[in-house]
């Protein structure tokens, strides 16, 4: 047997998250039907982690053990014609049997995008969460550093959300502005960026950060409030759910193997 080590990209739009669901289409549906056609086998891949539904990523990591023996260069390409436009495969690599994408997954970094122009993008709507209001970015940016270090997360968790611990570590947080498509003479923002790095997230725990901190771009609340919702561990302490489409997983490191 061979344990091979994938990466994919995917926009989420039409699927309802990454991970198999009884009742809907997924990635990873997609993925195990792309396999079983290429090689006959029945497989259940291991991922890095699970994104909701409509949430997209640009490096997804999963493994899976088979007994094929096609060449490692082979698979790419192999299985992207097995695939939907909008799940592409895009490296292989073979790894020690032991190993496991979300057990041996260090850092994680997740991506949310704001189009802060007057005008939405046609043709970057999926994957943007469009504000027309003018929002203060510095404001937001100030409020970042009170999420870094190691919290518990409650007040930014889904109420839903069935672990046992919500104690997590932030890594680094860092906002990023793209100002390429504004429009002269216009009150457009510019697309803004935000990434957070962090050993593992909760269930919808950075689209109610990004939330939270559009309300500090809004003015509705101070920078500083993001330390109270810390304390608070209180789901109601926190603003809303963000749109998942904004969101996306960034990358996976894993320090090794799969680097």
């Amino acid at each position: 047997m061979r344990n091979l080590f994938m990466k994919v990209t995917y926009d989420g739009t039409s699927y309802d998250g990454f991970q198999t669901q009884p009742e809907g289409n997924t990635v990873q549906d997609m993925l195990e039907r792309a396999i079983t056609h290429l090689t006959g086998e029945v497989v259940k891949i291991t991922a890095s982690g699970r994104t909701d539904a409509g949430v997209h990523a640009y490096g997804q990591p999963f493994n899976f053990e088979t007994a094929s023996l096609i060449p490692l260069e082979r698979w790419c390409l192999a299985l992207n014609a097995r695939l939907p436009e909008d799940i592409v495969v895009t490296e292989a690599h073979e790894v020690p049997l032991s190993f496991h994408s979300r057990r041996a997954a260090k850092r994680k970094t997740y991506r949310y995008t704001i189009n802060g122009n007057r005008f939405p993008d046609p043709f970057q709507r999926r994957l943007q969460f469009h504000h027309p209001v003018t929002l203060n970015v510095p404001a937001m940016e100030q409020g970042l550093p009170f999420l870094i270090g190691t919290h518990d997360f409650t007040s930014f968790a889904s109420r839903k959300s069935t672990k046992a611990s919500h104690v997590r570590t932030i890594y680094e947080a860092h906002m990023e502005v793209d100002r390429s498509m504004c429009r002269p003479d216009s009150s457009d923002q510019g697309v803004i960026h935000t990434y957070i790095t962090g050993s593992g997230f909760l269930q919808h725990m950075v689209r109610i950060i990004m939330g939270t901190l559009i309300q500090v771009g809004e003015g509705k609340r101070r920078p500083e409030s993001m330390a109270d919702i810390l304390a608070a561990c209180d789901r109601a302490a926190a603003g809303p759910t963000a749109v998942a489409k904004g969101l996306a997983l960034w990358s996976v490191n894993y320090g090794d193997a799969g680097d």
